[in-house]
């Protein structure tokens, strides 16, 4: 008889509901984000003893607060344990978002633009389907910039609804039967909060995860916090995680925390040192652009830039997301772009989700449309090509003011040269002969091309 057994699943502890082994390490135990294309960045989803700090300098907006509701519906909606902490987190939990199809809009006003929405998409991807290409290109597979959830089976990843509210029968349940637990900050200071997740984090068992959210770290409810202080609570958290393994957070800190003009030089760097997963999301014409609102005309489809700070590497020495991430491009995960460089990174928030994706130009550097008729900024050169001998500029700066290129045209001057008389022979009796045909003369022509930014393009 032999002595070596086959491993089987019975032998192996349950996990947590809503959580899934580590596709590259077995000791490492994830769970979702709520949003795919942020869990495939992180390398599958955020790693249980791990905190994720989100970073959005934008004051005019709240992209770090609607990852913080991702965050909280998947937790829900996956039977796990849920505890915010913020100013009014009762007021933050009924504004959270939910299952598509669970909830509808409040008014028939609203549910019926919704449904005229849906159909205007759904003409606009049955058009995009008809599309006739070469025959030689219909089996590859086409381009795609994001990653979509696979397990829709599955509680790991809910597919959430921007205009879904959460149900407030769903939201009283989970307060009575103590699946969400709500920490209000007027009531406790830095050094409270810790306490209070110490406790809750002592209390809980092993069978359920626990979710950790700060949506709004630093804001006014917060009192005067400096930025040993905010170090300080970010360090406790990170270690109080590291004790309790079935436990994870996020948070998001407030917008003026979120560039080094506030911390001081290096102050971005500090946070992803004390977090184990850190990254920002710089919207465009706010902070990242402010000095070159071009970035807005170049990337219409985009909201911002996403810029990576930190990375989780529970247990292994190399992040996760290194040999997993279909996104960032640097394994054979993400096909042709396999060890070709780390690809850029852009976020978008449409009416029902919010998307991370590769950052790339679009067609004729920013047209997103087959265009039937000359572009706007098409120069006129058949009103120009005029065989004179003055020069002709043909400038495109009239219909495009503001631009950083310009094309200039010039037609060289045509010499009256006096020939010589064979040579004004030899054309006489060419110009009589019919068996020879006449070769026009054509005017040659110089192209410049100038810039204000020459960095900008490279030729």
């Amino acid at each position: 008889m032999s002595s070596f057994k086959r491993k089987t699943l019975s032998g192996r502890a349950t996990l947590p509901q809503g959580t899934r082994l580590s596709p590259v390490s077995t000791s490492t135990v994830i769970t979702s984000t709520g949003i795919p294309s942020l869990d495939d960045i992180l390398g599958g989803g955020l790693p249980l003893s791990c905190s994720l700090a989100v970073l959005a300098p934008d004051h005019h907006s709240a992209y770090g607060e609607l990852v913080q509701k991702y965050f909280v519906a998947q937790g829900l909606a996956s039977g796990q344990k849920v505890c915010i902490i913020r100013d009014e987190p009762l007021r933050f939990a009924r504004e959270g978002i939910w299952v598509a199809g669970s909830t509808g809009p409040s008014t028939p006003a609203l549910a019926q633009a919704s449904t005229a929405e849906d159909e205007e998409d759904e003409r606009a991807s049955q058009h995009d389907d008809k599309i006739k290409i070469a025959w030689r290109y219909e089996q590859m597979k086409k381009f795609q910039t994001t990653v979509s959830s696979n397990s829709l089976n599955d509680d790991f990843c809910m597919t959430f609804d921007l205009t879904c509210r959460i149900p407030t029968a769903t939201l009283d349940a989970a307060r009575q039967s103590a699946q969400l637990i709500l920490i209000d900050v007027d009531n406790y200071d830095g050094r409270g909060v810790i306490e209070q997740v110490e406790e809750l984090l002592s209390n809980s068992t092993n069978a359920h995860a626990v979710r950790i959210c700060i949506p709004a770290l630093g804001s006014p409810h917060w009192s005067d916090m400096q930025p040993p202080t905010v170090l300080s609570l970010l360090h406790s958290l990170r270690r109080l995680l590291h004790r309790y393994p079935n436990a994870c957070a996020s948070l998001s800190l407030a917008p003026h925390m979120c560039t080094d003009t506030w911390g001081g030089p290096g102050w971005v760097q500090k946070v992803g040192w004390l977090t184990d997963a850190a990254i920002s999301m710089s919207a465009f014409g706010v902070s990242i652009d402010a000095s070159n609102p071009s970035l807005s005309s170049l990337f219409p489809s985009h909201h911002g830039i996403v810029q990576i700070l930190t990375l989780p590497a529970p247990h292994t020495i190399l992040p996760a997301s290194d040999k997993c991430s279909t996104l960032r491009g640097l394994s054979s995960a993400a096909g042709t772009m396999g060890g070709s460089g780390e690809n850029n990174l852009a976020f978008k928030c449409m009416r029902k989700r919010l998307i991370f994706e590769t950052l790339h130009l679009d067609l004729e550097g920013g047209v997103t449309e087959r265009r039937t008729t000359p572009a706007s900024n098409a120069m006129a050169l058949d009103a120009g090509m005029v065989h004179e001998t003055t020069p002709a500029a043909v400038l495109a700066t009239e219909s495009r003011k503001g631009s950083l290129a310009t094309v200039e045209v010039e037609f060289e001057h045509s010499e009256d040269v006096v020939p010589d008389a064979p040579t004004q022979a030899m054309a006489d009796v060419t110009a009589n002969d019919p068996l020879v045909p006449a070769k026009p003369k054509k005017p040659k022509k110089k192209v410049a091309f100038h810039s204000e930014r020459p960095d900008l393009y490279d030729f």
